[in-house]
């Protein structure tokens, strides 16, 4: 069934390579998680359809159990570049398989330009087979994130992951660098082992592990715990596990106001008020204050994956339509500072190797403390 399915891309492909010349007006194509793996990202691209319509934006989404289904992940992008008028193609989250899809892409259709964001393969392979690649820049937040617990009271840290995670480079890069941040500011570092949302017991059952988990860290190491995830799934129970201990929340594995917040804190969002980041900060304020627990919770300014999907969405129509070539760090870092307001960033390297990746800009946002005196 599978070799048929890849036979009837191949010939989907073969027509629209064959049809190129005769192509309408550009169209983008936008893979994101579902709800369950990053609701963020979802809704996005779903901004993305509305704003640009659905005749110029194709949205597929990867599996949730992506590690064990990356074939269903390669065909779901091979499927988006079988339409000859798809120019360029945003992925959100790079998942295992992003690689390998687009190695098949190219084979067939060169032209199809690729912008990969949060990429969960080797980052320099990432940056090898992108055009741009795009993530939070997760070596400094392993300072800026210790950081901001410190500022907000914590004498321990506690670093939620698995091994999956763990084997990702930058996400290793920054838990090494948040433990030695923590020993040299006196901040007690523990490493939790969670279940994997992609394992057998899935996202319910890591979900289910953070509630009951976070309540026996906190009567071990008091209410001055820092707890921290690097997973999509686990931040609402998590937000809501540290509300009820009163324990310390600094921010998001990929951190937004918009991230976890409102389903953690029951937050309803007026139509009307979708996309206003002032009414959400707002919305979290509130809530956070009327528990008691101000000066506990922090997030970014600024809904970062989503401003990485608009901004990408954005640069590839401007890709198609010519008013960009190839890769240019200005035109996506105007259109970041667009969406996403005062960042820093600066490109990829290989502490270990000193290889550079000049297409992988990693980005640096600003942090509100909600409820701080």
């Amino acid at each position: 069934m599978r070799r048929f399915f890849l036979s009837v891309l191949l010939v989907a492909f073969v027509l629209a390579f064959a049809g190129y010349a005769f192509a309408g007006p550009a169209k983008v194509g936008i893979m994101t998680g579902t709800t369950s793996q990053g609701e963020e990202e979802y809704r996005a691209a779903l901004e993305m359809i509305e704003k640009y319509g659905a005749d110029r934006v194709i949205h597929v989404t990867y599996p949730d159990k992506f590690m064990d289904e990356q074939e269903t992940t390669i065909q779901q992008i091979m499927s988006m570049a079988a339409d000859a008028d798809v120019k360029a193609i945003v992925v959100a989250q790079g998942v295992p398989g992003t690689a390998a899809a687009i190695d098949k892409v190219k084979e067939i259709r060169p032209d199809v330009f690729f912008i990969n964001v949060v990429p969960h393969e080797d980052p320099m392979l990432a940056a090898q087979k992108a055009d741009i690649v795009m993530e939070t820049d997760n070596p400094m937040r392993g300072v800026t994130i210790i950081e901001l617990a410190e500022k907000m009271g914590a004498k321990t840290f506690c670093h939620i992951s698995f091994p999956r995670h763990m084997s990702y480079p930058l996400l290793a890069e920054r838990r090494d660098i948040m433990k030695a941040e923590c020993e040299k500011r006196g901040i007690e570092w523990v490493y939790i082992n969670a279940p994997d949302p992609t394992g057998d017991a899935g996202i319910a059952g890591a979900q289910q592990f953070i509630l009951e988990d976070v309540p026996r860290q906190v009567e071990k190491y008091g209410k001055d715990t820092a707890f921290f995830s690097t997973n999509c799934g686990m931040q609402e129970p998590l937000i809501k596990a540290v509300l009820m201990t009163g324990a310390i929340y600094p921010e998001q594995c990929c951190p937004s106001p918009y991230h976890a917040y409102p389903g953690a804190l029951g937050i309803e969002i007026p139509e009307g008020k979708a996309g206003d980041v002032a009414f959400i900060l707002e919305a979290i304020e509130e809530k956070i204050v009327e528990a008691g627990r101000g000066g506990r919770f922090a997030t970014w300014k600024v809904p970062i994956n989503m401003a990485f999907i608009y901004a990408s969405t954005e640069y590839a129509f401007d890709l198609g339509e010519g008013r960009v070539s190839g890769f240019d760090r200005e035109h996506m870092e105007n259109l970041m500072a667009k969406y996403a307001g005062e960042i820093k960033t600066r490109t990829y390297e290989n502490k270990e190797t000193g290889e550079r990746a000049d297409n992988f800009l990693l980005v640096v946002g600003e942090s509100i403390i909600f409820g701080a005196k």
